[in-house]
């Protein structure tokens, strides 16, 4: 499938880079080439960043019900482009179909639940114990947004900040990822069909060195947002010192999943599979590390290989495939320098770890799991964000809880267990900011956020709109 050329969407426009240059995308499933974006540079940034500022003079005056219409007839007009959406992810990133389905329900339920979500704020009143003021705070807008995307979930992700950031009265400047910018620049062209006021969203890609580091540098924006790595974060956080700027950033994960011997082990099983290989482990929220107490642990491990075993590879929009294909050779590349550097210090490899027969062409990996892992291998130090699983026995919940908080990251952790105490025990001592017990659930409405190296505020809920606005104290004399 080719998706053609595709332009910068820039100040209510469909423009060519200035410097005229084009990028290559390529679909990891074959190898082929989908699609050429337009290339920006600094100075297509720059011309952003101007655009964004005078949209955000008009964007912040419009009352919330007029914004509140522009991002309904967003939705609707992404809704009728639905079919053509799910194929750009498809095919520029090598997602399922029902990965795919899950993104564009993402993108829509932001753009609806953040206006009336803003609509429910309410400044708040502050008592006054001498009576002789009234006080109260308020919010506005912030001011020009800057977001820069992760790959892993590309529509999902520009809803994370399109809804918060537009209901909040701010004007946005969008950078995907050069790995999967087809269907962002594909909502450019959604916006630009509709008419959408001009400067207030604007989508750009380009080398990170010429377009992140000149928005990042600039003093026009007031909040930099991001969903990406811990080391892009801080390299992020290192440029923004130019100007006090409101900082939102969802980064790296490396979560425990733990399976406690009174859990429901077939529901466990189950979870532990999809938070696994869905999106081919490309998830910041996956099961990183999966610990299972020791009198289930030979059971556990064979019923999972077995599970493993029977999971279906495929790509396109077929919608049969468990999995799909790594996002980048590189990526794979970094799969098997995990894999081999765990069985060189002791690892086993239970299944997978090899190239699948007959897929030689693009970044097929097969789903990889492995026992023995120790604290010392890098499969369990580092985020893997992929197709990898470490299964590993524990005896204690003292043991456990160590090993699980034995991590630099802090964003998602998973207990099951039907023990009350234990619960009350590990919601108050396991350092993430998200802790799951007995099921998942991640919705629009629930705040997903992390702490430690896992990042700054919230994406989803309304404390993502915090990230947007600024508060002001007023006091009136009586």
């Amino acid at each position: 499938m080719d998706f053609g050329y595709l332009k910068l969407y820039i100040n209510g426009n469909l423009v060519d880079a200035t410097n005229k240059k084009r990028h290559t995308i390529i679909c990891p499933a074959n190898e082929e080439k989908v699609a050429e974006i337009a290339w920006a540079d600094e100075e297509d940034a720059k011309i952003a960043l101007q655009a964004a500022q005078k949209g955000f003079v008009y964007w912040s005056a419009l009352p919330l019900a007029e914004r509140t219409e522009w991002m309904l007839r967003l939705r609707t007009a992404i809704a009728n482009k639905a079919d053509e959406l799910r194929a750009a992810m498809v095919y520029e990133m090598g997602k399922t179909y029902a990965g795919a389905v899950e993104d564009i329900e993402a993108i829509l339920n932001a753009l609806e639940w953040y206006p009336a979500a803003m609509k429910n704020r309410r400044d708040e009143q502050i008592p006054d114990y001498e009576n002789t003021h009234i006080h109260k705070m308020v919010h506005q807008a912030a001011g020009v947004a800057v977001a820069y995307l992760a790959w892993n979930f590309p529509l999902l992700n520009v809803g994370f900040k399109l809804g918060p950031a537009l209901a909040a009265g701010c004007s946005l400047i969008i950078k995907p990822s050069a790995l999967s910018p087809i269907s962002a620049y594909l909502i450019g062209e959604i916006l630009h069909s509709i008419n959408f006021p001009a400067g207030v969203v604007n989508i750009l890609c380009g080398p990170s060195s010429q377009v992140a580091t000149t928005l990042t540098t600039s003093k026009i924006p007031a909040v930099l947002t991001m969903i990406g790595s811990t080391a892009t974060g801080l390299k992020i956080i290192a440029e923004s010192t130019t100007s006090i700027k409101k900082l939102g950033m969802e980064l790296g994960g490396n979560a425990p999943f733990i399976v406690f011997e009174d859990a429901a082990i077939a529901q466990a099983l189950d979870l532990a599979i999809g938070l696994k290989f869905g999106n081919s482990g490309q998830i910041c929220v996956a099961a990183n590390r999966i610990f299972v107490h020791k009198n289930i642990y030979p059971s556990f491990l064979k019923a999972y290989v077995e599970r493993v075993s029977n999971l279906k590879l495929g790509h396109g929009i077929d919608k049969t495939p468990d999995m799909g294909p790594m996002v980048s050779r590189k990526d794979r590349d970094r799969m098997f320098g995990l894999i081999e550097d765990a069985l060189s210090k002791g690892a086993k490899l239970e299944i997978g770890g090899k190239i699948p027969k007959g897929k030689e062409k693009g970044y097929w990996l097969e789903p990889t799991v492995l026992s023995g892992v120790k604290p010392n291998m890098r499969v369990y130090r580092e985020e893997i964000f992929g197709p990898i699983a470490p299964i590993m026995p524990f005896d204690s919940d003292e043991e456990v809880l160590a090993l699980a908080n034995d991590t630099e990251y802090g964003l998602a952790s998973y207990i099951f267990t039907n023990d009350n105490k234990r619960i009350q025990y590990f919601s108050k001592h396991l350092n993430f900011g998200e802790i799951q017990i007995n099921g998942v659930k991640y919705a629009i409405h629930l705040p997903h956020g992390g702490i430690k190296n896992s990042g700054i505020g919230h994406d989803c809920s309304h404390l993502a709109l915090d990230d947007y606005l600024v508060k002001k104290r007023i006091s009136m004399a009586i």
